[in-house]
């Protein structure tokens, strides 16, 4: 049999039942990616004879004979084919995974295809950009300029590894091949609750190539949290590597080492386990009654109140809630459910360790390496220098990977065997395993006098942590300060993290805020009904001032600086929007068209420690260098980095080379969360490339006799009192002297801002189905100070689109026995081109931020109004109000018959 990929001949044969995905990866075209394995996705799209086909159900031997093209050999950096000239100048991709794929479709895409574009991509998922600049891409629209040495920030800058993306040569944590790499597969357990009685593993070890087979009874004993926050001290320490008592669908049982995942595979399959199944509660209302099963027992000194099987209860006010219903002219009380949904990122969880030096290496998909090594160093006793942690380029993060949660296992096994090791999570995995969003059932009280001045709020949040307590505590505090948006004397807010017999839930761009913000914007429109004032007319009346406190139930000072508001400007941009003149779509009788709007107050890093260090040096070649623990992942801070030190450096992005997310070779970050990659990482780049500059620009000074204030920067070079000195030549003058240019700085997570932002909607619901059509969608965000346009666009597109996927078609199943029923992409649905609107996006500036250079983080924020601006139009449409996500044709079109038979159903 014979083979040519890219004009490469192979006369190496594909394994019996291989796939055409992993038969060209195994000879080192990387460009393919996994995403799914089912043809779901599109990211290992590759040509088959200039034919697109889903590699990973495409059988290897039918390309025997035939021409294989992968995005390598489509184009290469010095000779770019167009469609990724387009793509890089789009730019048309965010963390980039998905992009190899989606440029070897839309590159076979005639003039006819393009005119119909959401069926011409209909096998391409991206869950990053939102599919606008996508479709720019694909039609040839540019944005990326070149900017000004020195006037860098506020130019649309491209990415630095955009060229590497496009041709498929951006490294990914997978992207590798290590000779005498063992596998690791999982057995997960089948039960919701259980105790291991026994593990027989003879007939796995039995198996050709599987050498070792782990429970727990074979790793340490030590229990930690896979959550990632600087200090550990706030998620529960309640998890073992491996456990003798499982507590949810999908809990690791045992781990399999082979030479193969086939052999891995089939170990896991012929390991015999005996489980003693032990009652299970699936909901959080139920788990905390009087003699519900008890999760965790009370020698675990983290859990609040384990015989109710409560994580961590909250409890604040300010001033009297009941002095202010009763002194209210209307009263609304409603309850909202949110439920669990998945990140969905392309690039599922996956790690490689090996042993290097005597010291243990581990390349992973994650979003934070430092604290990753950490929790390794604690797990296994190992000292800091013992350990190494890094990231190469992440396939989206989303807050999924804010976890460790692939690491352990393959430095346990690397530790033990001396081989290296490797563990890659398959797309059922990441639905069963990996950490969903936690549903949140919020029960919302308002009081309000008939002006429409608040009187009292009230919140009662039942959060379900899941089976383990990671992030439980962080997101259900976070969900507190969604109650900051209004003004009102009287606050009451009173929250339960309790553990359930489910996937434990985890961390998702919103972070806790996503759900109350629902709630409590649905429930603002259904007092504007209640008063009979218009929705946008009553927030404006009682929205957060400059000067109030934005402190929900504390009582305490906070480090929140909010100078300006931003929000009314947010409001009121977005109302004018929604009234221009309608798109002029012409539906017909059957559909029912209205408009919602809802806001939110988002804090540029989170509430606990957060810290980040930069190092800006001089490199040899006159180039200078950043090193930044920060991981790029799609949020663009790569990007933005390079622009900060360009512009105090006074040179050009192409002169910036950026070094990231190693701890051996950049500082401690606590990780690329919560707006903090912008916000904190990117103020110790400041910092760091301030400090540089004045140590070059004093050199300079008296290197040359002329005084500093003479000296500025070039873009290669520093003018002193009209001569140009090299900076290849002032550098070795410097080394001469003994002087070295570097400069290392760090920036906390305190002071902290606040990003506003406002969205509407204007929607056709058809009578008669329930489908639902966006006929306008348009988001108005304070970002401070735009280091980047063309990026602050794409973030917040993909954060609308992600938002418009958790509201209208993705459904987490889970049946009466804790099982997830629809664990893949095409029964799970994220959205598609076809699902997903242009959004109009409005940006306003402002001067109050601490982030660097006055700009604020706002890729998570723009998520949040999301649905309740949905919900709020569904209900002007239709006139009935859906407090139950998400908001699917099947469930609009049952409330709508039932409102027809019964109005009371309305209510």
């Amino acid at each position: 049999m014979s083979y040519s990929i890219n004009g490469v001949p192979s006369d190496e044969e594909p394994r019996p039942g291989q796939c055409l995905r992993t038969f060209v990866r195994q000879l080192g075209w990387h460009g393919v990616k996994k995403g799914c394995d089912a043809g779901d996705c599109g990211a290992c799209t590759v040509w088959l004879d200039d034919v697109p086909v889903h590699s990973c159900i495409t059988p290897a031997f039918r390309a025997e004979g035939r021409e294989v093209t992968t995005i390598e050999g489509l184009g290469s950096p010095d000779e770019l084919h167009p469609v990724q000239r387009w793509f890089r100048d789009a730019p048309g991709f965010q963390c980039g995974f998905c992009t190899a794929g989606m440029i070897m479709t839309a590159a076979a895409l005639t003039d006819r295809d393009r005119e119909n574009l959401p069926r011409a991509l209909k096998g391409n998922l991206c869950r990053c950009t939102g599919y606008r600049a996508v479709e720019d891409a694909v039609n040839g629209v540019a944005a990326i300029e070149v900017a000004e040495p020195g006037r860098v920030v506020g130019a649309s800058v491209g990415a630095p590894a955009a060229t590497d993306v496009v041709t498929g040569r951006a490294e990914f944590t997978m992207d590798t091949r290590i000779d005498g790499m063992l596998h690791v597969k999982v057995l997960h357990s089948p039960h919701a609750h259980a105790r291991i009685v026994s593990i027989d593993r003879s007939a796995a070890l039995a198996v050709p190539g599987v050498h070792r087979v782990y429970t727990w009874e074979d790793v340490p004993r030590k229990r930690f949290t896979t959550a990632i926050h600087t200090d550990h001290l706030v998620d529960p320490d309640d998890t073992y590597i491996l456990d003798d008592i499982v507590r949810f669908v999908g809990q690791r049982v045992v781990a399999v080492l082979a030479d193969t995942v086939a052999a891995a595979e089939e170990g896991c399959r012929r390991v015999k386990v005996e489980y003693d199944v032990l009652p299970a509660v699936l909901e959080p209302e139920e788990a905390m009654a009087d003699g519900a099963p008890q999760l965790h027992g009370s020698d675990d000194p983290f859990v609040r109140d384990p015989a109710h099987n409560v994580l961590l209860e909250l409890h604040g006010h300010v001033g009297d809630v009941d002095t202010g219903l009763a002194a209210a002219d209307v009263v609304h009380e409603g309850t909202y459910f949110s439920p669990r949904v998945q990140h969905a990122h392309l690039e599922t969880h996956g790690s490689i360790a090996w042993m290097e030096d005597g010291r243990l290496h581990v390349r992973t998909s994650s979003q934070s390496p430092s604290i990753a090594k950490v929790k390794l160093s604690h797990l296994f006793d190992l000292r800091p220098d013992q350990l190494r942690v890094f990231c190469m380029r992440v396939g989206g993060g989303f807050g999924g990977k804010q976890e460790v949660i692939a690491e352990d296992l393959v430095a346990l096994a690397t530790l033990d065997t001396g081989r290296p090791t490797c563990l890659e999570y398959t797309r059922e995995e990441e639905f069963t395993t990996a950490s969903p969003r936690h549903p949140m059932r919020l029960t919302v009280t308002l009081g309000a006098r008939v002006d429409g001045t608040l009187t009292a709020m009230r919140v009662r949040n039942v959060s379900n942590t899941g089976a383990y307590g990671n992030h439980g505590g962080e997101t259900l505090f976070a969900g507190g300060a969604a109650m900051m948006l209004y003004r009102c004397t009287n606050k009451q807010f009173d929250a339960y993290s309790v553990y359930t017999n489910t996937v434990p839930s985890g961390a998702l761009r919103g972070y806790g805020m996503t759900q109350p913000a629902f709630a409590i914007e649905s429930a603002m429109d259904e007092l504007a009904t209640a008063l009979r004032i218009d929705p946008l007319q009553l927030r404006r009346r009682n929205i957060v001032r400059p000067g109030d406190s934005l402190v929900a139930f504390e009582d305490g000072p906070d480090d929140v600086v909010f100078g300006e508001d931003g929000l009314s400007r947010c409001i009121d941009l977005v109302d004018a929007a929604l009234h221009r003149d309608p798109d002029g779509q012409v539906l017909g009788d059957d559909w029912l068209v209205g408009t919602g709007v809802a806001s939110s107050l988002h804090e540029t890093a989170p509430p606990t420690e957060h810290l980040s260090e930069a190092w800006a040096s001089l490199g040899g070649d006159g180039v200078y260098e950043i090193a930044v623990g920060t991981v790029e992942f799609g949020e663009g801070t790569s990007t933005a980095h390079v622009q900060i030190a360009a512009q105090q450096l006074g040179t050009t992005p192409d002169r910036v080379r950026l070094v990231q997310s190693d701890t051996d070779r950049t500082g401690f970050d606590t990780g690329a969360f919560a707006s903090a990659g912008l916000a904190v990482a990117g103020n110790a780049v400041l910092k760091a490339s301030e400090a540089l500059r004045e140590r070059i620009l004093a050199f300079a000074a008296d290197h040359t006799g002329v005084p500093p204030g003479a000296c500025t920067m070039g873009v290669d070079g520093v003018v002193c009192g009209g001569t140009r000195i090299a900076l290849t030549d002032l550098l070795d003058a410097a080394g001469r002297r003994g002087i070295r240019f570097t400069a290392a700085r760090k920036a906390y997570g305190s002071p902290r801002s606040v990003v506003s932002n406002t969205h509407g909607f204007r929607i056709a619901v058809h009578g008669v189905t329930g489908e639902i059509r966006i006929l306008h969608s348009v988001h108005a965000t304070d970002v401070g100070v735009i280091v980047n346009p063309a990026q602050v666009r794409g973030q917040i597109e993909g954060g609308v689109a992600q938002g418009i996927g958790f509201v209208l078609t993705e459904n987490h199943h889970v049946d009466a026995n804790g099982v997830m029923i629809n664990p893949n992409l095409r029964n799970y649905r994220i959205p598609t081109f076809a699902d997903i609107p242009r959004t109009e996006v409005l940006l306003v500036e402002s001067s109050d931020s601490v982030g660097p250079m006055r700009a604020k983080g706002m890729a998570e924020c723009c998520i949040n109004p999301v649905a309740p601006a949905l919900a709020n139009a569904l209900q002007d449409a239709t006139g009935v109000r859906f407090r139950e996500l998400p908001l699917t044709p099947e469930r609009i079109h049952a409330r709508l018959v039932a409102s027809r038979l019964d109005p009371s159903a309305l209510r």
